[in-house]
C-alpha cells in the first residue's frame, strides 16, 4: 500500500498533491474505489494552465472531502501525515470554511486503526487545523465542537479546562448566534459530565439556558431548566439557588411543571421536615426523575442548619437539642452534622459540649431577601449609633483634657494659649542658691 511521506512542509502543485492523495484514497478503500478517475477530468496538467485553463480546485475538494471518511480506517504510521495534506490542499481554496467542517466530523469519529493513540492523534490535527485558522474566522467554531467531542469521547476533560478560559471571548470575537453559543456551551457541560466534573458541567449548562431567556416557555428552555434544577440539588457543594431563581425560564416552571417549582423553594429557603412533608405527597417523584434521596436528605439538613444558625443571628447560640429536632437526628449525631455544615462553608462556629451548644461566628442566608436587607438597615444602625457614642465620648474625653489643661497653666501664672518665655536678664544670671 503506498504512503504519504510525513513531512512538516508539503511540497507540489495543488494538482500533483491532489492526485497523491486521490491514489492513496483509492488504495485504503480498496477494489472499486476511483477518486483519482473522479477528480482527473477537474485537473488541468501544466501545459494546459499556461494556455490559461485552470483547475477547478473545488470540484476536486468536494470529492477528496467526501472520500476522506475512509483515512480512519488508514495505517497509524500514515493517518495524520494524509490528514495534513488534506487540510493543505484545502487551505488552497477560496473558501475552505466549506470543506472543514466535514473533516472535523471525521475526525470526532473513532480512529478504527489506531484504538489507542487515536484520540492523541485525532486531538493533534484537529489543534493544528484551529491554530491554522484565522481568530475571528467563524470555521474555528466547528474546529472546536469537534475538539470537545473528541474529548467527551475519551473521558479527557483535563485536556480541555486550561483552554475553557478563553471560550467566552471566542465566542464573542466570532459573533455567533445564541443557538450555536448554546450547542457549543451544551458540548462543553457533557464532556465534563462524561468524567463527573459536575460543578463544570453545571456552569456550562447554566450559560446554554441563559441563551433561551428571551423565549422561556419554549420546549427547549423547559428541558434545560428542569436539566439544570436537577444537577443543581445534587450537586454536593451547591447551595447557592439565586443563579437559578433569577431566570426567567425557571419562572415558567411554575406554570408548567409546578413540582420541580416546589422542590426549588424547598432547596432555597425551606427545611428538612418541609421536604420530608413533600416526599409523603410525591412518593415516587425522586424515583422517577433519577433524583439520589439520600443525597437531596443530606443537602436539606445542612441547608436547615444554616438557617437555623441565620435565625439565632441575635443569640449567637443554638442548643442541641434544637439542632437535632430541626434535622431530625439524634442528640448524639449533632456534632458531627454540624461539622459537616461548617466544612461546606454554610456556617461558622465553635461547638460546646460542656454547654450543649453551637456557639456561632458566622452564618450564611439562603435567600437574601427583603427581611434580610431590613435586618442588614438595622444592624448598620445600630452600628452607626454605637459609632456616635464613641465619638462622643473621644469629643468629652478631648474637652475634659483641654479643660484640665488651662487649670494647670493657670495655677501656674501663665495665660493659656501663650508660652512662656523668661526674660534675657534671667537667662543670663545664675541660679539663685538658698542658705540657711
Amino acid at each position: 500500500m503506498p504512503g504519504i511521506p510525513r513531512l512538516s512542509l508539503v511540497e507540489g502543485s495543488f494538482e500533483e498533491l491532489a492526485g497523491e492523495l486521490a491514489t492513496y484514497l483509492d488504495s485504503v478503500k480498496g477494489e472499486g474505489s476511483n477518486v483519482a478517475g473522479d477528480i482527473s477530468p477537474h485537473l488541468q496538467s501544466a501545459e494546459k494552465q499556461e494556455e490559461g485553463q485552470q483547475t477547478d480546485k473545488d470540484a476536486v475538494l468536494k470529492k477528496l472531502v467526501t472520500a476522506s471518511s475512509v483515512l480512519n480506517s488508514a495505517p497509524e504510521r500514515e493517518l495524520q501525515a494524509a490528514y495534513n495534506l488534506l487540510i493543505h490542499l484545502i487551505s488552497q481554496s477560496q473558501d475552505p470554511e466549506n470543506y472543514l467542517p466535514p473533516v472535523c466530523r471525521y475526525l470526532s469519529s473513532p480512529i478504527t486503526s489506531s484504538p489507542h493513540n487515536g484520540t492523541g492523534i485525532a486531538l493533534g490535527i484537529l489543534g493544528t487545523i484551529f491554530n491554522a485558522v484565522q481568530p475571528d474566522d467563524e470555521t474555528r467554531y466547528f474546529v472546536l465542537l469537534s475538539i470537545v467531542s473528541v474529548i467527551r469521547n475519551s473521558g479527557n476533560y483535563d485536556t480541555l479546562r486550561p483552554q475553557l478560559k478563553n471560550l467566552d471571548g471566542w465566542l464573542q470575537e466570532w459573533e455567533l448566534e445564541d443557538d450555536q453559543k448554546r450547542k457549543l456551551y451544551l458540548a462543553v457541560s457533557d464532556a465534563a459530565a462524561a468524567t463527573n466534573e459536575a460543578d463544570d458541567s453545571y456552569l456550562y449548562l447554566i450559560k446554554a439556558l441563559r441563551t433561551l431567556q428571551s423565549d422561556p416557555s419554549s420546549a427547549e428552555a423547559r428541558e434545560l431548566s428542569i436539566r439544570a434544577l436537577k444537577a443543581a440539588v445534587q450537586i454536593e457543594k451547591h447551595f447557592d439557588f439565586e443563579d437559578l431563581t433569577a431566570l426567567d425560564s425557571i419562572q415558567a416552571l411554575r406554570k408548567s411543571d409546578q413540582t420541580w417549582s416546589e422542590i426549588l423553594e424547598l432547596f432555597s429557603s425551606e427545611s428538612y421536615e418541609d421536604f420530608q412533608d413533600f416526599k409523603e405527597s410525591n412518593p415516587s417523584f425522586c424515583s422517577d426523575n433519577g433524583l439520589n434521596e439520600d443525597i437531596l436528605d443530606r443537602k436539606m439538613r445542612l441547608l436547615t442548619l444554616a438557617s437555623l444558625a441565620a435565625q439565632a443571628s441575635s443569640t449567637r447560640t443554638l442548643p442541641y437539642s434544637a439542632i437535632a429536632r430541626a434535622l431530625n437526628i439524634a442528640s448524639e449525631d449533632v456534632e458531627i452534622w454540624v461539622i459537616d455544615t461548617i466544612r461546606s462553608g454554610l456556617v461558622e462556629g465553635k461547638l460546646s459540649q460542656q454547654k450543649q451548644e453551637f456557639l456561632i461566628h458566622r452564618s450564611t442566608y439562603r435567600v437574601f431577601g427583603e427581611n434580610q436587607w431590613r435586618e442588614v438597615a438595622s444592624r448598620l444602625e445600630t452600628w452607626k449609633g454605637s459609632l456616635v457614642n464613641v465619638l462622643a465620648v473621644i469629643r468629652s474625653q478631648k474637652e475634659e483634657f483641654v479643660r484640665e489643661k488651662e487649670v494647670e497653666l493657670n495655677g501656674s501664672g501663665i495665660q493659656s494659649g501663650q508660652g512662656y518665655r523668661p526674660d534675657r536678664r534671667q537667662r543670663n544670671a545664675a541660679p539663685a542658691v538658698e542658705v540657711e
